[in-house]
Parts: structure tokens; C-alpha cells; sequence
């Protein structure tokens, strides 16, 4: 039961992460305007790269030291203080480079500074510590006052389409507020220790070699819209942000099992329980596939009439960009549990590097001709090809660890399911006028659709469910 209520936790979190900038967008794309919305997606594209130079791998790794030593309270505090300490010094690095790299910058540079309020924040995020915790209400419960109180400050001072600066400033800020609530309840938390007993920099060689995959994840992250930008315009990484800001909203439900997982399995890696480990992973897979497949069908089935009417006809090419990035959603879901609830926790962290390396070098190479001849449609089928490539990689490498049949077993049942539901769904998102009207009642029709394929087919999932109302009625 804990493990579920972290995920619905850190779903939520997720999800709020994602869908406060949704709200907003809604207004902001009509405010701002495309130009203005390009701007901020370009440069905050740009500034993400010294944010991930300031994190060094400490999201993960963090994360995963806690969840080894959380037992001993002492072993603990000396833990979350060294790698504190690495990050702070670190922040403060990238910044100095962020300062240097500014007297180079063409672009307008209010912008970029504006910006920089994010790479401050990186400095004081310490949610790594809570998710190692297994404490992810209380990351929720803290930022979700903070994201609201953004939102409200978006539609009271955002005006006209000069207040593109004033725009960046504030989700700085909702960043940077969100990070430091957690810090009080931190400090409260843990024990005193000695200054002559940290040994911060002991962390530094395994956090970095969870950077060289983080940087890998960036790159196929944020370059496209780094590329995009560059290589065809702002605009064109705006439309490629806000494609993925609504890929990703149904994403996050998939991909919170991740974060919520990694400690569960480290601890019991660290235990030495294997069996458990594995039992988990098969359990996650498929409940993460009967999630992934109607995502995917239904973001598929709804995008061409959604983009145009959330964000105004202006950024329809929003909508073809989102049919072809849907198919990341479950490339995506299934690497989330190959790597990060299994390579990670058991500590493989060689192979899950060389996937996501193998997924960014795959994206820089296809980039230039498919954006060059495609545009954005072109950067969208690169990121496709490259999470297939990812994903591929990670199963080929537990091939003699994973018993793979078993890990597909289903598949079936949620794949089939899946197409029966975009049909019907499609059909009426591309014949009937676009209203929220239809859009609400097309949601509804898949849904039921795909829940009662699932029912008929007798999938696990259903098994899942029944096992989880068992268990809380029994309480």
C-alpha cells in the first residue's frame, strides 16, 4: 500500500508540475504570442544545460544513497550533507561558467538572465532526499501551494507581449520557492554532524557517472528545442515545447512509478533480496503498459483537433507534432522501468548510460536532415527514433536477467485494446467540429472503451485492481 500511495503522490506531483504551466499556457499563448512563447522556450532550452551541470547526476543519485542508508539516521545526515555540499559547490560552478558564456551571447540577453533565476534553484532542490524517503506527500503538499500561487501571479501580471521577461522571472521564482519549502522541515529532520567528519567529495566519481547519463537525457531533451530554434526559429521551438508539455502531462502518470520505485528496489537490493526485486519489476512493467497504451492511443487519437483549440489556432502545427510524439509515451514507460526501477536501484548504471547515450547520439544525428527537410514534424521523429533506440538497448541488455516473455505476456491484451479504442476516437476528433464539447465526450468514449476491452480480455491489470480494493477493505 505504501508503494501505491507514494505513486498516486508523486503522480499528483508530477502531474501539477506540468498541468500549472498548462493553465497558464492557455492565456500566456495568447498574451505572449508565438514569438514571445518561442523566446522563453529557446532560452530556457539554453539554460537547462548549465541547471544539469549544476545537478551532476544528483537527482538519481542522490536519491538512491539515501534509499541504502535511510535505517541509520546519523549515516543518513552525513550522507544528505556531503552530497549537499557537492551540489551547492557545483551550482555555484555553473554559474561562474553561465557568467562567462553570457559575454558571448547574441541573443537578447534580459532573457537568459531572467533565466538564470532556475540555475539559483537548482542549488536548494533537495526533493532527491524525500524521494529516498519514500516522503513524497510532503514534497506534494509543499509545492502544490507554491505552483497555484505562480498561476495566480501569471494571470494578475502578465499582460501584453512586451511581459515575456516578467513571464520567465515569475516560473523562475515558483521554482526557485517550490525548492526552498522543503529545506525547514529538512533541517528539522536531521541529525547534527561534525564538519570534520563530511567527506563530500567521496560522492563526486559516482555521482558523475550518473551525470553522463543525465546529460545524455538532456540532450535528447532539450536540444530539439535548442536546434529548432537555431535552425529554423523561435516559433518553431515553441510549437515543439507545447507539443510536449501535453505529451508529457499524460506522461507523468506512467513515469511517477519510476521515481516512487527506485528507492523500493534499492533498499531491497540492498538487502540482497533479488527475488523481490524482480517481482516488483515484472508487477511495474505491466501495470505501467496498461497505462502507456491508452496514452498513447488516446493523445494519438485526440491531438489533431486538441493543440489548435487549448492553445488557439495559431499554433496548429502543434497538433501533427503531438500525433507523432505520442508514440514516445510508451518507449518511454517501458525504459522508465528497465532503467530507472531496475539498471539504477541494482546499481548497472554502465548500461543505463550507454542507452541514453546511444539515444542522444542517434538524436543529434538524425536531427540535422529530419529538421532540415521536416522542421518540426522532422525534430519530432527524431526524438521518436531515438527512445525507440533507448528502449531497445535496455531490454537487450537484461535479456538474461529478465525472463522478457514473461515481461510481455499481456502486451497483447493492452496493444489490442488500445486500437480498438483510437478508431472510433480518431474517427470523431477528424469528422466532427472541434468544441470541448466533443473533446470531453471522445475522453469518455475512450476510456470506457479501453476499459472494457481490458475487462473482456482478462488482462493482469484487472487482478491488480482487485488485489489492491482486497487489501484496503481488509484494513
Amino acid at each position: 500500500m505504501k508503494v501505491v500511495k507514494n505513486y498516486l503522490y508523486n503522480a499528483s506531483y508530477q502531474v501539477l508540475a506540468i498541468i500549472v504551466p498548462l493553465i497558464t499556457s492557455y492565456y500566456v499563448s495568447r498574451v505572449l504570442d508565438p514569438a514571445g512563447v518561442g523566446a522563453n522556450a529557446f532560452t530556457n532550452s539554453v539554460i537547462q544545460y548549465f541547471v544539469l551541470l549544476a545537478d551532476l547526476g544528483i537527482a538519481y543519485y542522490g536519491n538512491r544513497e539515501i534509499a541504502y542508508v535511510r535505517d541509520d539516521k546519523k549515516k543518513m545526515a552525513q550522507t544528505f550533507w556531503e552530497i549537499q555540499t557537492v551540489k551547492t559547490s557545483m551550482t555555484l560552478i555553473s554559474y561562474v561558467v553561465f557568467v562567462i558564456f553570457m559575454n558571448f551571447y547574441v541573443g537578447q540577453p534580459q532573457y537568459m538572465w531572467a533565466q538564470s533565476i532556475n540555475l539559483v534553484a537548482a542549488a536548494f532542490d533537495i526533493s532527491w532526499l524525500y524521494q529516498g524517503l519514500e516522503d513524497f506527500k510532503r514534497t506534494v503538499l509543499r509545492n502544490t501551494f507554491v505552483k497555484i500561487l505562480s498561476m495566480v501571479a501569471v494571470f494578475i501580471f502578465i499582460k501584453d507581449s512586451s511581459d515575456v521577461t516578467l513571464y520567465i522571472v515569475i516560473v523562475a521564482l515558483s521554482n526557485f520557492l517550490g525548492n526552498f519549502t522543503l529545506w525547514p522541515h529538512a533541517l528539522g529532520m536531521l541529525k547534527k554532524v561534525p564538519l570534520k567528519k563530511l567527506r563530500p567529495w567521496r560522492h563526486l566519481p559516482p555521482a558523475v557517472s550518473m551525470f553522463v547519463p543525465q546529460i545524455a537525457i538532456q540532450l535528447y531533451v532539450q536540444l530539439n528545442r535548442t536546434m529548432l530554434g537555431i535552425m529554423v526559429n523561435e516559433k518553431a521551438s515553441g510549437f515543439y515545447q507545447y507539443s510536449d508539455n501535453l505529451v508529457k502531462l499524460v506522461l507523468a502518470f506512467a513515469t511517477a512509478t519510476g521515481t516512487v520505485m527506485l528507492p523500493h528496489v534499492a533498499n531491497a537490493f540492498a538487502q540482497g533480496d533479488m527475488k523481490k526485486v524482480n517481482r516488483m519489476l515484472y508487477k511495474s512493467f505491466d501495470f505501467v503498459s496498461a497505462l502507456v497504451y491508452p496514452m498513447m492511443f488516446g493523445i494519438a487519437g485526440v491531438s489533431m483537433t486538441l493543440a489548435p483549440l487549448y492553445y488557439s489556432q495559431a499554433y496548429a502545427p502543434v497538433g501533427p507534432a503531438m500525433f507523432i510524439e505520442s508514440i514516445v509515451i510508451l518507449m518511454i514507460g517501458w525504459s522508465n522501468v528497465i532503467g530507472t526501477q531496475y539498471l539504477l536501484p541494482v546499481n548497472r548504471v554502465k548500461d543505463f548510460t550507454v542507452s541514453v547515450t546511444l539515444g542522444a547520439v542517434v538524436n543529434i544525428i538524425l536531427n540535422f536532415p529530419l529538421i532540415h527537410f521536416g522542421g518540426l514534424n522532422g525534430a519530432m521523429w527524431s526524438t521518436v527514433i531515438s527512445e525507440v533506440s533507448v528502449t531497445a538497448y535496455q531490454l537487450w541488455v537484461v535479456r538474461h536477467d529478465l525472463d522478457l516473455k514473461l515481461l510481455f505476456k499481456s502486451n497483447w491484451k493492452y496493444l489490442v485494446s488500445g486500437i480498438v479504442m483510437f478508431v472510433p476516437v480518431f474517427w470523431l476528433n477528424t469528422h466532427m467540429k472541434a468544441s470541448w464539447l466533443w473533446m470531453i465526450a471522445e475522453v469518455l468514449l475512450g476510456v470506457i472503451i479501453y476499459a472494457v476491452m481490458v475487462l473482456l480480455l482478462r488482462a493482469p491489470i484487472v487482478d491488480q485492481a482487485k488485489e489492491l480494493i482486497k487489501d484496503r477493505f481488509q484494513k
